[in-house]
């Protein structure tokens, strides 16, 4: 849950910067995006690999002790991959060609692909965000909590 919350934290505060930056020209906007590619694609990886796995664990715990949120784990597992289906698809191409645009010269078509990535920004956050409320509620209401048996 943990990695879980920090990946949709991280997707927050990016969201917040990009939704900043609408305002911005090409060459400010270009410039940011330059940066940001520096070093955040790392950080998205380290952070969503851990949250995939711990879902994934959590899933497969909760489906052999037949828990009753298994399903709502199950949920928040594929919210996760779908999160990162959108970055393969979408996100990862899209930051792989800003990674040649040019300061002074942005391409005459860069407020297209800032609307194209930033609308599959916001689908993957609110995936990863969900995500993270399923695995919250489950693994901290009572209603979820698995029962102790004692023979």
């Amino acid at each position: 849950m943990l990695f879980s919350g920090l990946f949709a934290g991280f997707l927050i505060t990016v969201a917040v910067l990009e939704s900043s930056l609408r305002g911005a020209g090409a060459s400010v906007y270009a410039q940011v995006r330059l940066i940001e590619l520096d070093r955040l694609g790392g950080l998205a990886a380290v952070l969503l690999v851990p949250a995939i796995a711990a879902a994934t664990a959590l899933t497969l715990y909760m489906v052999r002790r037949r828990g009753r949120g298994g399903r709502w784990v199950l949920v928040a597992l594929l919210m996760l991959l779908t999160a990162t289906a959108i970055s393969a698809a979408v996100s990862v191409p899209i930051n792989n060609a800003q990674q040649g645009w040019s300061v002074l010269v942005p391409p005459s078509d860069w407020s297209g692909v800032r609307d194209r990535w930033q609308l599959a920004h916001a689908a993957r956050t609110t995936a990863a965000t969900l995500a993270f409320v399923l695995l919250t509620v489950v693994t901290t209401a009572p209603r979820f909590q698995m029962r102790r048996t004692t023979s």
